[in-house]
């Protein structure tokens, strides 16, 4: 019997995300008309930067000292090279020259990324089982925090997907080694998510 999403562990939440993601890129693939493309390339794009957040606030920084070190940094570098193309997607249009490149590449780079987390024995997920994270914990707490991402992201493709590694940024929120928070267990990111629109 298939398990739903609420049932699920943190791999399998991760998993399903996946395969979502695909199916939405494959879509685009065949899509035709302008508007079916930008409706498919945004609901990806949608999809990603919520998918990041739990990785980045909850999975990742569980990982961090249980894992192969360079394979969750890369794990980071990915997903701020994936955020680029993804603001830049989310800011165009299909009459733009190149839209259809961007949105294949973005595609390619999530199938390499997904493919590394998901080898079967020294992919990311594996070593996180083998590590003896609690997957049922970390599941809860990134159901709740995709309730809230989703909340935020939706219809609001003006919010940047926000990157941490690269040059002069502050690459401390990478170097997290616990699922983050804040006062009244709210997600940093999230609040300072908030913060950013407010000032608006």
């Amino acid at each position: 019997m298939t398990q739903t999403y609420e049932e699920m562990d943190a791999v399998a939440m991760l998993k399903a995300d996946h395969r979502k993601v695909e199916e939405i890129f494959a879509s685009f693939e065949k899509a035709r008309g302008k508007d079916r493309k930008k409706a498919l390339a945004e609901q990806a794009c949608l999809e990603l930067k919520v998918h990041t957040i739990l990785e980045e606030e909850v999975f990742y920084p569980a990982c961090r000292g249980q894992i192969e070190e360079d394979l969750l940094n890369e794990a980071y570098v990915e997903h701020d090279a994936a955020k680029v193309l993804i603001n830049d997607i989310e800011a165009g249009g299909p009459d733009e020259a190149f839209y259809d490149a961007k949105v294949k590449v973005l595609s390619e780079m999530i199938e390499h990324h997904v493919k590394e987390e998901e080898m079967r024995s020294e992919g990311m997920f594996s070593q996180a089982r083998a590590a003896g994270l609690d997957m049922d914990a970390l599941a809860d707490r990134m159901r709740a925090r995709k309730t809230s991402a989703m909340a935020q992201l939706k219809g609001h493709p003006e919010i940047l997907a926000e990157t941490h590694v690269f040059h002069g940024e502050d690459n401390a929120f990478a170097m997290a080694d616990e699922p983050m928070t804040r006062d009244g267990d709210e997600p940093a990111a999230a609040a300072a998510a908030v913060e950013m629109r407010e000032a608006r």
